[in-house]
């Protein structure tokens, strides 16, 4: 209802659960997917992890509460390119789909900190293959990630610190003094060399390799 709403905007097509999805998309095209988590048959996990996959992949919105952040960590490593809350306002919702699709990632805005401040602990060793909660230990940074994050520059490494701290464009404008032109180019600069896709996967980089722990965004909740 709220998508059909927009004149820019058309529901393509609606499943029940993450294999009818799967199936779905093999079928009709979509720009963006509005992905819950919990689903019979196939989680949003593993259909975000298949569909991301494919060549000309949509983009993948993960939709969740709290309790299930530890799946939205493990969704938005195997490639979804934000999240939101259930409960977000419509206008939020309608913003997410336009920005994913505009080649933006997307975090849920009003509750970036909170967010990650709960997550953090799972960010850090977050990979592709991340086992779910109750399984095996985290594995160690990836020599990948610790390569990409090695040729970035003092001020991309603090531009990437501040992203996994939830700073927006606007936020990066006005702590480094600078235009958002230079902003956006320190962004692109970041996601190129990580080799990754939108912010988002950029910050899973910055807990992995230990750029950002938990008890900083604790201690930024306290400033």
């Amino acid at each position: 209802m709220v998508v059909g709403s927009q004149p820019d905007l058309e529901v393509v097509g609606q499943a029940g659960d993450g294999e009818a999805a799967v199936a779905l998309l093999e079928e009709v095209q979509a720009d963006v997917v509005l992905m819950d988590v919990r689903m019979p048959r196939m989680d949003g996990l593993e259909a975000t992890r298949r569909l991301t996959s494919r060549p000309g992949a949509p983009k993948v919105v993960v939709l969740t509460t709290f309790d299930l952040d530890e799946y939205v960590v493990s969704a938005i490593s195997a490639g979804a390119s934000g999240f939101l809350l259930k409960d977000s306002e419509p206008e939020e919702l309608l913003r997410a789909v336009r920005t994913v699709h505009a080649g933006d990632a997307v975090i849920a805005a009003r509750a970036t900190r909170a967010l990650l401040q709960h997550v953090g602990p799972m960010l850090a060793g977050a990979a592709p293959d991340a086992p779910p909660p109750g399984g095996p230990a985290a594995p160690s940074p990836l020599p990948a990630d610790v390569a990409a994050l090695a040729t970035l520059t003092p001020r991309e490494r603090e531009v990437l610190e501040l992203m996994a701290r939830g700073a927006s464009n606007a936020d990066l404008m006005q702590r480094l003094v600078v235009s958002e032109a230079t902003v956006k180019t320190h962004v692109g600069r970041v996601l190129a060399k990580t080799g990754s896709r939108d912010r988002v996967q950029a910050v899973v980089l910055a807990y992995r390799c230990g750029l950002v722990l938990p008890e900083d965004l604790l201690r930024d909740a306290g400033d």
